[in-house]
C-alpha cells in the first residue's frame, strides 16, 4: 500500500515533543534491530517523511505519530513530560548559541522575506520565507524556511546571537553537515543582510560549496500582503525592489568577499 497521510490531522507537534518522539523512535528501532525503511512501510508513511522528522528537519505531525504508534505498538506521545511552569524553564540559550534571554532577542522574532541569487538561473533572484521564533522547550530562537520552490531542501535550525561579534547566525546542522547564514544586526527597518554559506548541486550528484549574498526583510505592512516567492526573473513586477534589497549586501558593505575584486566583489 502506498504511503498515506492525508486521512489524519496534519497538526504539527511542538518542537520539544517532536525531539522526544524522535528519540523514542530511534531507541525502538535500535532495540528491535528494525530499519527505518521497514518502519516507514509498516506505518504507511514515506521514508523521506520519517528521515526528516527523525533528523529534526521538520516536526512530527499528529498523523505521522499516530501511524508510528500503531506500527511500533508504543505510546510515543506519552514520552513527552508534563508542562512545567515558565519560571522553571531555562531562561538562557545554551552558551554555544550566545546565552541570550528571550527578552534580549525578541526583536528578531517574526517572518522574513528571504532573498539570494538563484543557483539555477543566471541573473534571477531566489525568494522564500524564513520564520524565526522562540522555542520554550530548548530555550533558544529557532528558524524554519517556508514557501521554497524546492521545498524538500527547506532548512531549519538554531539562531545564534553572540555578544562579541555583533552578528547573527542561522545554523543548520544535519548529521554533521553545516549550512550557515551570517547576518549583520537589523537595520532600523529590521532588515538583515549578510552571507550564506551552503552547498548546491553541481554536475550529476556532486555537491559544491557556495557562498552568496543574502537579505532578510521583515514581512509586515504592504510586504506581508504582496510578497512573491520562487524564482524572480527580470520583468517581474517585484524584481527591481528585490534587486535593490539584495544589492545592499555589497553596496552598503554588510559583507565583503576579500580577494574577489575591489574587496567587496
Amino acid at each position: 500500500m502506498p504511503p498515506i497521510e492525508a486521512e489524519l490531522p496534519e497538526t504539527e507537534l511542538p518542537d520539544g515533543q517532536s525531539r522526544l518522539i524522535a528519540a523514542a523512535v530511534r531507541e525502538a528501532l535500535a532495540r528491535r534491530r528494525m530499519s527505518r525503511q521497514a518502519l516507514a512501510d509498516a506505518a504507511r508513511i514515506s521514508i523521506s517523511t520519517l528521515e526528516k522528522a527523525l533528523s529534526g528537519r521538520r516536526p512530527f505531525t499528529l498523523a505521522t505519530t499516530i501511524r508510528l504508534e500503531e506500527a511500533l505498538g508504543l505510546p510515543l506521545r506519552t514520552q513527552a513530560p508534563a508542562p512545567v511552569a515558565v519560571a522553571e524553564r531555562a531562561r538562557h540559550a545554551p552558551e554555544e548559541f550566545g546565552s541570550y534571554t528571550r527578552e534580549a532577542v525578541a526583536f528578531l522574532e517574526g517572518r522574513y522575506l528571504t532573498l539570494r541569487p538563484s543557483f539555477g538561473q543566471a541573473g534571477a533572484i531566489f525568494a522564500y520565507r524564513t520564520e524565526i521564533a522562540w522555542d520554550a522547550d530548548s530555550a533558544r530562537l529557532v528558524f524554519r524556511e517556508a514557501e521554497r520552490l524546492d521545498a524538500p531542501f527547506a532548512q531549519s535550525g538554531t539562531v545564534s546571537v553572540p555578544n562579541q561579534s555583533g552578528q547573527i547566525y542561522l545554523v543548520t546542522n544535519f548529521q554533521g553537515q553545516y549550512r550557515l547564514a551570517v547576518l549583520g544586526r537589523p537595520t532600523i527597518q529590521g532588515e538583515m543582510f549578510g552571507i550564506l554559506t551552503t552547498l548546491f548541486s553541481g554536475r550529476g550528484t556532486q555537491l559544491t560549496p557556495a557562498a552568496t549574498p543574502i537579505a532578510l526583510v521583515p514581512e509586515r505592512g504592504a510586504l506581508a500582503e504582496s510578497a512573491q516567492y520562487g524564482r524572480i526573473a527580470a520583468g517581474m513586477a517585484c524584481e527591481p525592489t528585490y534587486r535593490r534589497l539584495l544589492d545592499r549586501v555589497r553596496e552598503d558593505v554588510f559583507a565583503v568577499f576579500p580577494g574577489c575584486g575591489e574587496g567587496t566583489a
